[in-house]
């Protein structure tokens, strides 16, 4: 498994050029870390400018398309964001996979095809309130994983960490909850079981990120929680104040 925790932030519809100053002063912060791994995925039309100005910093974006090109208005294919500077995507996002009815069929050829054009790809999954009311959660996510996961094929020259698995439980996302450090040691080790029935002795290399509103005063105990590879973070990741506590409390959990 890769040992440098992943530390990445979804700026999602958010961000303006004015805002390259945050991302600026976040890439000091990460300049200070050497053993921590930090990245940004801000709005496609900051990503190239981002790339050119944080090089301490891995710049990525929040989704792509499946096809390399083609009459998909409005789309933007992985080869696109590789183009500009890109490293790695997100795919799957549960705002993706609600608001677009994205199947985890889709999410999985859009981390093939991510692969394919030379990213690295974060593949979300999580589940709701009711389905974790109803005691399903880890039944929905294992499947989700199953589904979701680009094929072992796919990822046959792919090098240790360029996959990872974010665990963002629906209900802890924007809304202030987290989940308790127990149950994100206990689904990660149920996600850990799903990618090792995947790839096999190729698992280790992929790291399983916790997100779901981190912040700076939860980060410590989320990121020391065993299994947990780094953290997908979201609005705790749009200023340069806030999201350098969470790549500090990744420091001291590297040690």
């Amino acid at each position: 498994m890769s040992s440098s925790p992943y530390i990445v932030g979804n700026w999602k519809m958010n961000g303006t050029r004015a805002m390259l100053a945050e991302a600026r002063a976040i890439n000091r912060v990460a300049g200070r870390y050497a053993g921590v791994q930090v990245a940004l995925a801000p709005p496609f039309t900051l990503i190239q400018a981002m790339a050119d100005e944080a090089q301490a910093i891995g710049v990525g974006g929040q989704d792509c398309h499946w096809q390399a090109k083609g009459a998909h208005t409005g789309d933007i294919s992985a080869t696109m964001l590789a183009d500009c500077g890109a490293d790695f995507v997100i795919v799957g996002h549960s705002e993706r996979r609600k608001d677009h009815g994205e199947s985890d069929a889709m999410v999985k050829a859009k981390a093939e095809a991510a692969l394919a054009a030379g990213l690295g790809v974060i593949v979300c999954v999580g589940e709701t309130l009711e389905e974790r009311d109803a005691g399903q959660a880890e039944a929905i996510v294992a499947g989700q994983v199953d589904n979701s996961l680009p094929s072992l094929e796919a990822i046959a020259t792919v090098a240790d960490g360029r996959i990872s698995v974010a665990y963002e439980p629906v209900w802890a996302i924007g809304t202030g909850r987290v989940a308790e450090v127990a149950d994100v040691i206990s689904m990660h080790k149920a996600i850990r079981e799903r990618v090792v029935a995947a790839y096999g002795d190729r698992a280790p290399g992929v790291r399983i990120l916790y997100g779901g509103s981190v912040n700076a005063e939860n980060a410590s105990s989320l990121l020391a929680a065993d299994g947990v590879g780094g953290a997908l973070v979201g609005g705790a990741s749009l200023t340069a104040e806030s999201f350098a506590a969470i790549i500090a409390a990744a420091g001291v959990a590297e040690g």
